[in-house]
C-alpha cells in the first residue's frame, strides 16, 4: 500500500523502545518509554498559506526526526504502526 498525506502532514516510523538501560538492566515492556524519535517515510505536499502559495516541507524521506511526546495520530498500515503527524510537531532533524 502506498500512502501519502496530504498538506503539512507527515508520516513516521517510530524507533523501537530500547530493551535495556544505560546500566544493563532490562526493561519489561509495561516499563519501556515510547521513543520521541522516528524515521521519515512519507511527506505531504507542504502547508498552504493564506495568499495560497505553498510551502514546501523541510524534512523529506529517509530523515530522522525528533518529535513532542503527544504528536501525531497512530495508525496501522500493512500490520506496522506509523505515527501521522503536522510537521510542526516536529521538533528537530538529526544530521549523521
Amino acid at each position: 500500500m502506498k500512502l501519502t498525506p496530504l498538506g503539512d502532514r507527515v508520516l513516521v516510523k517510530r524507533s523501537e523502545a530500547e530493551e535495556r538501560t544505560a546500566g544493563g538492566i532490562v526493561l519489561p515492556d509495561t516499563a519501556k518509554e515510547k521513543p520521541k524519535q522516528g524515521l521519515v517515510q512519507a511527506i505531504g505536499s507542504g502547508r498552504m498559506l493564506d495568499s495560497g502559495e505553498r510551502v514546501a516541507p523541510v524534512v523529506k524521506k529517509g530523515d530522522t526526526v525528533l518529535f513532542t511526546s503527544y504528536a501525531g495520530n497512530e495508525v496501522t498500515i500493512d500490520g506496522q504502526e506509523y505515527l501521522l503527524m503536522k510537521e510542526e510537531d516536529i521538533l528537530a532533524v538529526v544530521r549523521k
